[in-house]
């Protein structure tokens, strides 16, 4: 039986998996990037969490990252808002993750523009997307 923490982030990366870019899980950066784009979910930590008593409950914020890439000569910008947006609307669109989490809070992706040598250069960017999630124990 998965924790209640695997379950929260097999969830979050299911409801990654229609967008159209490629979508992996605490996988390397490939050598190619798809033209619709990538993107990576990191595991991240759940941090400390909050306590509760009677009965017994661990209240976690866990953060997690995702790596956003998209590769292209022209059109770049574009694509990688395109791209942001999708992410966006997936996350708003069920924001309990079908009610395995309390909430999902994104924050604003901090993007990075990177120069490949021979060939188009990158657009990327590190998505925090925090699951507050309760739990029975904290291997639970």
């Amino acid at each position: 039986m998965p924790t209640a923490r695997e379950t929260v982030l097999a969830a979050l990366s299911a409801r990654l998996q229609p967008l159209a870019a490629l979508t992996l899980r605490d996988e390397v950066l490939p050598e190619r990037i798809p033209a619709a784009g990538l993107i990576i979910l990191r595991d991240g930590q759940p941090g400390e969490p909050e306590v509760t008593l009677s009965p017994l409950r661990y209240h976690y914020q866990h953060r997690t990252e995702l790596e956003v890439v998209v590769q292209a000569g022209t059109g770049r910008a574009s694509t990688f808002d395109d791209l942001i947006a999708g992410i966006g609307s997936t996350l708003e669109a069920d924001r309990t993750l079908g009610g395995l989490c309390d909430w999902v809070e994104p924050e604003a992706p901090a993007s990075v523009d990177l120069p490949v040598e021979g060939a188009a250069a990158l657009k990327a960017a590190v998505i925090a997307v925090v699951l507050h999630y309760t739990t029975t124990g904290p291997l639970a």
